[in-house]
């Protein structure tokens, strides 16, 4: 294994990838295996404090998830979505306290892995690795935080919905503070808080939608699940903090 030290800042995609998934990790654990009971009618002026609220719950009673996964991604400089809707897919799991596993298979396979301290980022097919510590600047939003279970989805952003008539509800979620990326949206069953899919919008124009299929919630996961060891020969690469 070769360590090569970089002190060049995260480049667009690496940043617009990791909000993506960051973003959306959380987000992933408010989709379940069974749904809770409904919850009482919400007024349409009280409707996106209420199902923020019904999401955070439900959120709050997930210890962990598996899921496929697809990724969908529109660059703002082409204006169209790369290669038709899906242009990723593969298999995720996550465990609170920050654990999380996104093995991809298409269009090629490369991994995304972190214990809750360390992230990594590794493309098989150029035999490379990136790693960066969690509790590095550009980790420590809010993203992150929901991940790590101690994030409060209504103290973290202003939450607004513009319609609450339907089953499905879109919520809009504007971060309070700075945050590596501009907002968020859930559509979100309104009477459950089940989150039916979810779109990160980063601060370049570029919108990622990620949906989940066949989901598991709580089941047992191996000790090492979230352990990266970099193959022979892997060129490691350490990334700087952001500045």
């Amino acid at each position: 294994m070769r360590s090569i030290q970089s002190k060049l800042p995260l480049t667009r995609a690496y940043r617009a990838q990791l909000a993506a998934l960051l973003g959306g990790a959380f987000l992933a654990l408010g989709n379940g295996a069974s749904e809770p009971a409904a919850q009482e009618p919400v007024s349409k002026a009280s409707c996106a404090d209420a199902v923020a609220a019904r999401v955070q719950s439900y959120y709050d009673g997930v210890r962990n998830l598996s899921a496929r996964f697809s990724q969908s991604s529109k660059v703002a400089s082409l204006g169209s979505h790369i290669g038709g809707d899906h242009v990723a897919a593969g298999h995720v799991d996550f465990a609170k306290p920050g654990k999380m596993r996104w093995a991809y298979q298409e269009p090629q396979p490369s991994l995304v892995v972190s214990d809750g301290e360390t992230l990594w980022m590794y493309d098989a097919t150029l035999g490379e690795a990136q790693r960066l510590t969690v509790d590095q600047g550009f980790l420590s939003g809010a993203a992150i935080q929901f991940l790590l279970g101690e994030g409060d989805l209504l103290k973290t952003f202003r939450a607004s919905a513009p319609d609450c008539d339907s089953e499905t509800v879109l919520l809009h979620l504007l971060p309070r503070q700075e945050s590596t990326y501009e907002h968020l949206e859930l559509d979100v069953q309104r009477e459950t808080g089940v989150i039916v899919e979810t779109r990160v919008f980063d601060l370049f124009g570029n919108i990622t939608g990620v949906a989940f299929h066949d989901v598991v919630t709580d089941r047992e996961l191996p000790a090492d699940h979230f352990q990266f060891v970099p193959p022979p020969g892997t060129d490691v690469i350490e990334i700087a903090p952001p500045k």
